[in-house]
C-alpha cells in the first residue's frame, strides 16, 4: 500500500492547485453489483425502485432511466456473500429530481418489498430513504435541497445531520395519486456512493488526496468528499469496517465508476496516480485501478 504524508486539519489549508482536483463537472458513473440471483434483483430494481431495464443480455442486466445508466446487475456463480466488517458497499444513492419523484420511488419499493425499508434521514442538503435490496446490498434514494440551502460549518465545511424524516408524513406531503399509475417517469441519476473502508486516514489519503476529489464533510467516522462543491459523490466509513483489509472476492460491490468531462481529464488523473505508485491499466477508452482495499475503480470521459 502506498505511502503518503499525513494529512493537515483542513481548517490550516491553503486552496489546492486545479492540477491536483477532479474537474467540477465529475460526476459518478453505475455502479456495477455481482448478484447471485438476476431475475430477483431486476425485479426489485425495476417493479421496487422504478428504475427502466435499458439492457439485458444473458447475465448482465444495466438498469436506469432515460438512458441514464445507474446500476448494472451481473450474475456471477461461485461466489460467497460478503462477510461482515468487510471493505465494499455501504449503499448505492439513487438520486430523484425532487420530492414528488422521490415519493413516487420511495412508496413503490414499500410496497413492492416492505420489509427492505431500513431507515430514512433529513441531511440539511437532501432527504433520504434507506433500503436493502434481496441480496442485502444498501440502496439510498434521495432528494436534494436546493444548492443555495446548503449550509456551511465556520471552517468552511458543509454541515450534515442525520435528523428524523417521517416517511409517512413525507409521503403525505409530496406523493400525488397519479404519481404510482404515472407512465412518464423523470430522470433519475446515481448520485453518489457510500463505500465501507478500513481506516478513514488511508481512504482520505487515496480519494482526496491523490484521486483529486475535495472534503465536503468529516465527522470523524466518515468522510464526505465531492467534485464542483457537490455535497459529496463518494462518502467513506469504518462504522462496521475498522480494521479492514483488502477485499476478498465475494458477492457485492463489482466496480465504482466515475465520469471525467474529457479524455484530457482522464490523462490527467492518470499522471497523478502513476505520480503516486499506484498501478493503472489503460485500454484506450477507460483508466481503471483499485482503492486500497481492492475495489475496483473505472474512470472515463464523457465527451
Amino acid at each position: 500500500m502506498p505511502i503518503f504524508a499525513q494529512h493537515p486539519d483542513p481548517r490550516t489549508l491553503a486552496p489546492r492547485p486545479a492540477e491536483d482536483l477532479l474537474a467540477a463537472g465529475t460526476r459518478m458513473g453505475a455502479v456495477e453489483l455481482l448478484v447471485s440471483d438476476l431475475d430477483t434483483m431486476v425485479a426489485f430494481y425495476t417493479t421496487g425502485v422504478t428504475l427502466e431495464v435499458l439492457q439485458h443480455s444473458g447475465s448482465t442486466a444495466v438498469l436506469g432511466r432515460h438512458g441514464e445508466t445507474v446500476v448494472r446487475l451481473r450474475q456471477v456463480e461461485d461466489l460467497p456473500p460478503a462477510r461482515p466488517g468487510q471493505a465494499g458497499l455501504f449503499h448505492t444513492a439513487v438520486l430523484f429530481e425532487d420530492e414528488a419523484a422521490l415519493a413516487a420511488a420511495v412508496a413503490s419499493v414499500a410496497a413492492f418489498a416492505p420489509h427492505s425499508f431500513t431507515g430514512s434521514a433529513d441531511h440539511l442538503y437532501s432527504q433520504a430513504f434507506y433500503f436493502d435490496d434481496p441480496e442485502g446490498n444498501g440502496v439510498e434514494l434521495y432528494a436534494d435541497r436546493p444548492r443555495d440551502t446548503w449550509r456551511r460549518e465556520s471552517h468552511g465545511l458543509l454541515s450534515v445531520a442525520t435528523n428524523p424524516l417521517d416517511p409517512n408524513a413525507f409521503l403525505r406531503a409530496h406523493l400525488r395519486p397519479d404519481d404510482l399509475a404515472r407512465t412518464a417517469t423523470p430522470p433519475a441519476t446515481l448520485g453518489h456512493v457510500h463505500l465501507q473502508v478500513g481506516d478513514i486516514a488511508v481512504g482520505r489519503r487515496f480519494y482526496v488526496d491523490v484521486l483529486g476529489f475535495e472534503v465536503m464533510s468529516d465527522v470523524g467516522s466518515a468522510l464526505f468528499i465531492a467534485a464542483g462543491g457537490y455535497h459529496h459523490h463518494i462518502a467513506i466509513n469504518t462504522w462496521a469496517s475498522a480494521g479492514a483489509g483488502p477485499r476478498a472476492a465475494a458477492l457485492g460491490l463489482g466496480q465504482v465508476n466515475i465520469d471525467l468531462p474529457t479524455d484530457d481529464d482522464v490523462a490527467a488523473l492518470g499522471s497523478r496516480l502513476r505520480h503516486h505508485g499506484i498501478e493503472t491499466r489503460h485500454d484506450g477508452a477507460v483508466l481503471r485501478f483499485e482503492d486500497p482495499w481492492r475495489t475496483l475503480i473505472q474512470v472515463g470521459a464523457t465527451a
